[in-house]
């Protein structure tokens, strides 16, 4: 074969393993599949690219072994090794130590996820002691205090990425107990898109830029991570939330955290209780739409860090519950699924969650690289009384999080930097090192030693593991009560209001779309059918699939009788209120700003703020020659940075203003994205330009005076008019 025969196979090759459609993996249960092999047509050609660069033909039917970085064949790259079907992950494993090792290193040295944040200090409040379930000093004594450090996150942009991605939301805790400090490091979402510690690196991989061309940015709208997500069917529960609201908050104060994991609460005694973690939002939870956050990002790419920033500078300090579930062994073995499954939640309507007390944010870091850059947040890190289950997926993050702080902070005394260091006694013998600040004293730096140095061990005050008996063969394996893909999935879109589910359709479709591959784009759907049958069929019309494809294979049939949970719905879980809302009101030359200082004074009472969009930023004059400024202009300040809109306009000014595009755009996306609007008469020739008058609603309200007002404020506590949606046809 020549060598333009040969690239010319090698670019036929390459464009039939586009097209070829690939077998998902085998669901839990069972040992998964082996890397790389299919009961699909075997190539009948493979190039493999040499160390030079060079591309060599491969003999027929031969399929590359994946191997470790040092040339160790593998046997199984789906789990790690552990002991038995469900026990713990053995730091034996070669093979993901090795895996792990390289993806923890990659990037220097911003995070390789969650590299954009934002953090604040604050304090954790106690409501009742704990003593009966755990032993951990926190949780002992009534209406304690103990400071805190809260980073939140978008996983996959970088630092200069935006803020309103459709993105999962880092939602990391670092307490600074009298015992050590305690990262409680999760996500505003409760469950994950894998089962096992070692496909991380797989998932980011396939969710960051394509390596080839490093994009796109901060999305999952691409082939890579539906290629990926299409051969993994654990992760559909993850999709269905990933789909949803939830994965653009209005804000870092309107949503809920997660620990994600099941932990274990330990008390004096040894008696061991399982632990679900959830940060709720006192302001209630709130997210955008689509097409509103996409504005957001290019009007205010730091739409969220400027919302927390103002917040806490006005004194308007953002508070969240922290509720636990708790359950036994007992529970644990009744439940319909393994509460090891990181891809699986308890429904709070199962086992209700009990409030422990409360978390405030209420001071912003003095420097933001010194705080927010430089904190190492660690799962590993418990104090006495808290323990892990066996979780998979923890173990792999217990075992990575200190690697990949030692890769990007540079040294192991990152503990020694002020957000990280602890705020109670420290004694050991470990020395030196890069930028040391604290050493040894005195002659003894190991133990034990004669000269009675140094600290000692403590059984009774140290942490102490609890003792689980676990026995079984050491195996790279899925427990068969992991096998269930599809039942939780569909229990979450059942779950959620009529508008909601219109919105996961349309995320999914707008994001499949992107997707250049047919095959995966149908493989997709195929597992969309056995979470909603009419779901999938909307998709596929949406997408141009004129053929249905069969319902993906499914380890464990999908369960039709688990029953909605409205707490998983954030519709049906709204806070009745404007409090930390904010308000944008366009004003004119020749308005009756009386009318304005009064919405000030009723939105304030109400725990809202109002801004100011004006014209030019020079502000305005008002009927009576009062003057006030303005906080944007109408080209910076569109509706999309408010939750509500109050036109308060002349009727001269107001038909100018008909003439201006930003303008129009102002009142027709408050319309569009289902906000409250209220105007006064002298607004009509805006109104009437942008044919609002054909479409009026219950939310277009009129203001002539301070009855009207209140009533206004009162209408603007559902925060949208959903109703409204399907004439809009914003349906992402």
């Amino acid at each position: 074969m020549s060598s333009e025969q040969f690239c010319s196979r090698v670019r036929w090759v390459l464009a039939q393993a586009s097209l070829r459609e690939a077998r998902p993996h085998p669901a839990g249960g069972m040992e998964m599949a082996k890397a790389g092999r299919s009961d699909t047509a075997i190539h009948d050609l493979s190039i493999q690219r040499g160390e030079g660069g060079e591309l060599h033909q491969v003999a027929e039917g031969d399929t590359p072994t994946t191997t470790t970085a040092f040339g160790t064949p593998v046997s199984d790259d789906q789990n790690s090794l552990k002991i038995g079907r469900r026990g713990p992950t053995l730091m034996e494993d070669f093979h993901f130590r090795d895996k792990m090792f390289h993806f923890d290193h990659e990037r220097i040295p911003e995070r390789v996820v969650h590299a954009r944040g934002y953090g604040a200090h604050g304090y954790f409040e106690n409501y009742e002691s704990l003593a009966d379930i755990t032993r951990a000093d926190l949780f002992q004594r009534p209406g304690e205090r103990t400071q805190l450090f809260v980073r939140f996150s978008t996983v996959v942009g970088n630092k200069g990425s935006f803020d309103l991605a459709r993105d999962v939301r880092g939602f990391a805790v670092k307490m600074y107990t009298k015992e050590g400090n305690w990262d409680l490091v999760g996500n505003n979402i409760p469950v994950f898109f894998i089962q096992d510690a070692v496909r991380f690196p797989d998932l980011v991989h396939s969710i960051k830029q394509e390596p080839d061309r490093a994009f796109p940015q901060a999305t999952a709208a691409h082939d890579n991570f539906w290629d990926f997500i299409s051969l993994m069917p654990e992760s559909m529960h993850m999709i269905m939330w990933v789909m949803s609201d939830r994965a653009i908050p209005r804000s870092f104060r309107f949503m809920q955290g997660f620990g994600v994991h099941t932990f274990r609460f330990v008390n004096a005694k040894g008696k061991s209780t399982f632990v679900k973690f959830h940060w709720k939002p006192k302001l209630g939870l709130q997210s955008v739409v689509w097409n509103e956050a996409v504005k957001i990002n290019g009007a205010d790419p730091d739409f969220h860090r400027r919302d927390l920033w103002n917040a806490i500078k006005s004194g308007n300090f953002p508070e969240w519950e922290l509720h636990v579930q708790l359950f036994d062994q007992e529970f644990a073995d009744s439940f319909d699924f393994d509460v090891l499954d990181p891809t699986k939640i308890i429904p709070e309507e199962v086992l209700p969650t009990r409030p422990i007390g409360r978390m405030v944010l209420d001071r912003m870091p003095d420097n933001f690289f010194m705080d927010t850059e430089q904190v190492a947040f660690m799962t590993q890190n418990v104090p006495p009384g808290i323990d892990f289950s066996n979780d998979p997926l923890l173990q792999g993050r217990n075992f990575s999080y200190l690697d990949t702080q030692l890769k990007r902070l540079g040294s192991t005394n990152f503990s020694h930097l002020p957000v990280n260091a602890l705020k109670c006694p420290m004694h050991h013998f470990q020395q030196d090192g890069h930028m040391a600040f604290r050493n040894p004293v005195g002659r003894a730096n190991y133990q034990p030693n004669s000269w009675g140095e140094g600290p000692r061990e403590s059984p009774e005050r140290g942490h102490v593991a609890y003792p689980e008996d676990i026995e079984g063969q050491k195996l790279r394996v899925r427990p068969e009560s992991f096998a269930d893909h599809y039942s939780q999935a569909r229990q979450f879109y059942i779950s959620q209001t009529e508008t909601e589910q219109n919105h996961i359709i349309g995320a999914l479709t707008f994001e499949i779309s992107k997707v250049e591959t047919p095959a995966i784009r149908i493989r997709m759907v195929s597992h969309l059918l056995n979470i909603d049958e009419e779901m999938a069929r909307k998709v596929a019309t949406k997408l141009g699939i004129k053929e249905m494809p069969a319902p993906a294979d499914a380890a464990v049939p999908t369960r039709m009788d688990l029953q909605p949970s409205p707490a998983l719905s954030i519709l049906r879980n709204g806070p009745d209120s404007i409090q930390g809302r904010k308000i944008g009101v366009l004003v004119t030359d020749g308005a009756e700003l009386t009318l304005l200082r009064r919405l000030k004074e009723l939105a304030m009472s109400e725990g809202a703020t109002v801004e100011i969009v004006a014209p030019t930023v020079g502000g305005v004059v008002g009927s009576d020659g009062t003057s006030i400024e303005a906080n944007h202009n109408i080209e910076g300040g569109p509706s999309v940075l408010f939750d509500a809109v109050v036109l308060l306009a002349s009727e001269a000014e107001a038909a100018k203003l008909a003439g201006d595009a930003a303008a129009l755009d102002f009142v027709m996306d408050a319309f569009t994205h289902c906000k409250f609007i209220g105007y006064v008469q002298g607004a009509m020739p805006l109104l009437e330009k942008t044919n609002m008058m054909a479409m009026m609603d219950e939310g277009v309200v009129a203001i002539d005076g301070e009855d009207s007002l209140a009533r206004f404020l009162s209408t603007c506590r559902k925060l949208r008019l959903w109703e409204r949606e399907p004439k809009t046809r914003v349906n992402q």
